[in-house]
Order: C-alpha cells, then structure tokens, then sequence
C-alpha cells in the first residue's frame, strides 16, 4: 500500500470508529511520527495539515504498536514516543470544578478527567507527563505547558516515617484538580 492508495481508502470511511474494525493487516508503511509530533512518509516531511490529520483519525495503538486502520486495510506505523503533542491548555469552569482543557498539535482537544488522566511516565531516561487520549492514543505534554502547569498546581506536603532509614522523610507532591479528580505533575522525596 502507498500513500495514494492510504489516502483514498480515507476518503471513504465508513462510520464505524477505527478501533472496531476488522481489516487485514498489509504490513508497515514507511510513515513516521517523530518526538515533536511531525509526520514523515519515506522521510519527507508531510507538511499538509488536513492530509495529517486524516491519518490521525484512524489512528490506533494496540499491543504497544502503532496502527492506521482503515475499512479495508490495516498498516503499521513507526513512532518515536507518542503520536500527539499538547501545545495549549485552557481552564474551564465545570459541574465538577475546574476543568482543564487541553489542544493537541493537530487542534484535538481533551479535557482532564478520570477519563484522560495525566499520567507520569519514564522516556528516555526522564520522567515525562502525558495525557491518555482515545483508542489507546497519548499525547505528551509540551515543556512550556508543563512548566506552566506546575505553577498552578498544588503543592502537597507529607511527612513519614520510613522504617528502614529510621528518618523522617517529607514527601512533596505537585497536583492538580480538573473534573473533580486530582493528577499528580511532579514528585519528590526529601529526608
């Protein structure tokens, strides 16, 4: 399958969501999703938002590989960390509290929930936020969203006793609170 064909067939999508479909898988297509989030086929820039985003929306990640699936076909695709980057975010009054609301780097938005938690996660030797998205999909929080994160968080003190040391340790903990459940953004033991 090529790129052509792969665009065509998405064209002429059905109304059953991707990740219930049945196709025969036909193997990997040369397309790549760097760290940043760009696309790449056969290592040329994909620089054509709507061509994007049409493969974005059949999109799905099962058994820790990443897939566009089709109606008909079903390709595998490389990606370096995560498909999606979280560029924005917006705070929203909601029934539940606050709600934060965050932008991909394709205009997707989320809202923070226990639906699509925050998660803390090891990549590349660092401790990396992501958000959970839809059919398996994440997205990593960009470092100025981060950071701006972590300045409207909560700061969450605790104080324990830790048997094996005989010491006391403080327990910081950075947390924020969107549709009525609390994420955690950063953590740090101190003796």
């Amino acid at each position: 399958m090529d790129l052509s064909q792969l665009q065509q067939q998405l064209s002429q999508l059905s109304s059953l969501p991707a990740e219930h479909r049945t196709p025969t898988f036909c193997g990997d297509l040369p397309l790549h999703i760097d760290i940043d989030g760009q696309w790449y086929y056969q290592g040329s820039k994909i620089s054509r938002l709507p061509l994007v985003k049409l493969f974005a929306s059949v999109l799905l990640r099962q058994e820790q590989e990443y897939f566009l699936q089709t109606p008909v076909e079903k390709v595998r695709i490389q990606i370096e960390d995560v498909p999606f980057l979280i560029t924005q975010y917006t705070w929203h009054a909601g029934v539940n509290g606050p709600e934060l609301e965050l932008r991909t780097n394709l205009g997707d938005t989320v809202v923070v929930s226990a639906a699509h938690p925050i998660l803390i996660k090891p990549f590349a030797g660092q401790h990396v936020p992501y958000v959970m998205l839809w059919r398996g999909l994440s997205a990593r929080l960009h470092r100025n969203v981060y950071y701006h994160l972590l300045q409207d968080a909560d700061l969450r003190e605790t104080l324990a006793f830790e048997s094996k040391t005989g010491h006391h340790v403080t327990h910081l903990t950075c947390v924020i609170t969107s549709s009525g459940q609390s994420f955690t953004l950063a953590e740090e033991s101190m003796a």
